[in-house]
């Protein structure tokens, strides 16, 4: 890419505010930290945590969910290419939605993520309103993912690892459609479920999964009683 414009520098620099705050403050190795994938019916919660270099400014980095997908993807090359960079992925699969919930599985992801890292950071700036159960000091930040671009910068390697996995389980089966709504409740998906019942990656403690399947168990008992 070439130089920075005058105004995307100035927008990249509003974007790097939390960093150079936690850096007064003499923290050095800052984690922006960010999941995807908290609402899919299917699939599992990805997290990413990512260290950027003092003074980096990365080109068009922006929240995920603005980018449009070959933006994103360029980004998120950029950022997995350049060795002055650090990142970290945690993922925790259905099966274990279920069995601790959503929030706990994120926040799960998330502490992975962290520990995935080369160097152990000192600060950790979060997406949300939630931190993971970690000692490191850190700052939860409502929207982060458009006010920090390290942040931001997690945020589009969970976003395309997630979709790189869904399009896997689109290739194991195919039935789902996976692959163009990445497990999220699309009309699309609900009628597969419908027709094909779950496959193993289908969160069957998320509604309507959770009440199709406790009739379905509650039947088969009531069969077997019978």
């Amino acid at each position: 890419m070439g130089a920075l414009s005058q105004r995307e520098r100035k927008r990249l620099e509003v974007m790097m505010a939390c960093e150079r705050n936690a850096r007064e403050r003499g923290f050095r190795a800052i984690a922006g930290l960010d999941e995807v994938g908290r609402g899919p019916l299917a699939g599992p919660v990805v997290a990413a945590a990512c260290i950027l270099p003092e003074g980096a400014l990365i080109e068009g980095i922006d929240d995920s969910k603005k980018l449009l997908p070959s933006d994103r993807s360029l980004i998120y090359q950029k950022i997995l290419s350049d060795p002055h960079i650090e990142y970290g992925i945690g993922i925790i699969d259905a099966k274990e939605i279920d069995r601790i919930n959503i929030l706990q599985a994120s926040l799960l992801a998330m502490t992975i993520a962290i520990s995935r890292l080369q160097q152990q950071p000192d600060f950790l700036l979060i997406d949300g309103n939630k931190r993971p159960p970690t000692p490191i000091p850190g700052e939860a930040i409502v929207k982060g993912d458009s006010l920090s671009q390290s942040i931001a910068a997690a945020a589009i390697i969970a976003k395309e690892m997630r979709d790189q996995l869904m399009q896997a389980y689109h290739e194991q089966w195919p039935q789902y459609q996976f692959a163009s709504h990445k497990g999220y409740a699309t009309e699309e998906h609900l009628l597969a479920i419908q027709e094909y019942g779950p496959c193993p990656i289908h969160r069957m403690s998320f509604e309507p999964l959770k009440s199709l399947f406790v009739n379905e168990v509650q039947l088969d008992l009531f069969g077997k009683l019978s």
